[in-house]
C-alpha cells in the first residue's frame, strides 16, 4: 500500500479534506507530531509528503528546535526524491524556507474568508487545469513567503499576499490558504477556547460565529477547488494518469 507522511504541528489539527482525498486514492496515512518531538522516520518508504499548518513561525528554531530537522526533511524530499509534496500555511512557508526562499511577517494578517486569483506563470501552468481563475478561500496567517525559492512559480495571490500558492517543479505545491478545512473542523473551535480567543482578539466579538457562517457559504465551491488542486498535483507528479 502507498503511504503518506503527514507532519503535524498542533494537536487539534489534522489532514482534513486532503486526507480524505488521499485515503480515497488508497494511501495509508502516517502522522508524525513534530511539535511533540516525535522522531522523523526515514523518508524512503513514503510516496507523498503532506505538511500541515501551525501557530509557530518558520524562523523560531530556538523555541522549536525540530524546525531545522523538518526543513532538512522537506529539502531532501523535494530536491532529492522529487516525490509529491503538499504544504498548507506553515507547511507552505516551510517549503519556501527549506529550498532557499524567505518568509517574514506579513504586511497584513488574513483571518477569515478571502479572495484569491490565479496569476503570473501559475495561470498558464498545468496546475491550473480546470480551475476557476478566482476562488474564495479560508485563511489564518500573519506570516507569508516574501522571496520565492529558486525554480518556484507563483500560482495564486490575494490582495494582501503576493504568494498565496506556489509550485516547485511538477511535484511540490505550497498553499498559504487552508483548503483542508471542513465545516465541522471550523465549528469545533467553539470547544477550543484558545482558538476563539485568538480570533476575537484579532477580529472582535463574534468572530468565530462569523467565520463559521462565511465558510459554510463557500464550502461547496471550495471543496471542488481543493479537489481540482489535488487531482492536478497527482497527475503532474505522475501518481495518477489522466482519465
Amino acid at each position: 500500500m502507498r503511504r503518506v507522511l503527514v507532519l503535524r504541528h498542533m494537536d487539534e489539527d489534522g489532514p482534513g479534506r486532503f486526507g480524505d482525498f488521499l485515503r480515497d486514492d488508497g494511501f495509508a496515512i502516517d502522522c508524525v507530531n513534530v511539535h511533540r518531538g516525535e522522531y522523523l522516520p526515514s523518508l524512503a518508504p513514503y510516496d507523498f509528503m503532506y505538511v500541515l499548518g501551525g501557530a509557530m513561525d518558520v524562523w523560531e528554531e530556538e523555541q522549536h528546535p525540530w524546525l531545522a530537522a523538518e526543513k532538512a526533511a522537506i529539502r531532501e524530499w523535494v530536491e532529492k526524491r522529487a516525490r509529491p509534496f503538499l504544504g498548507v500555511c506553515l507547511g507552505h512557508q516551510l517549503l519556501a524556507e527549506a529550498l532557499g526562499g524567505k518568509v517574514d511577517l506579513a504586511g497584513e494578517a488574513e483571518i477569515g474568508v478571502f479572495d484569491i486569483t490565479l496569476n503570473g506563470g501559475g495561470k498558464e501552468h498545468a496546475m491550473a487545469s480546470g480551475l476557476p481563475s478566482a476562488a474564495k478561500v479560508t485563511q489564518w496567517h500573519h506570516a507569508e513567503v516574501k522571496t520565492l525559492p529558486e525554480g518556484a512559480t507563483v500560482f495564486a495571490s490575494s490582495k494582501a499576499s503576493a504568494v498565496q500558492a506556489m509550485i516547485v517543479g511538477d511535484c511540490a505545491l505550497g498553499i498559504q490558504f487552508h483548503a483542508e478545512w471542513k465545516n465541522e473542523f471550523i465549528a469545533s473551535w467553539a470547544l477550543l477556547p484558545s482558538y476563539a480567543t485568538a480570533m476575537e482578539k484579532a477580529l472582535g466579538p463574534g468572530a468565530h460565529a462569523r467565520l463559521v457562517a462565511d465558510a459554510a457559504a463557500i464550502m461547496p465551491a471550495y471543496h471542488a477547488f481543493a479537489r481540482g488542486l489535488y487531482d492536478n498535483l497527482m497527475r503532474l507528479a505522475r501518481v495518477r494518469v489522466p482519465a
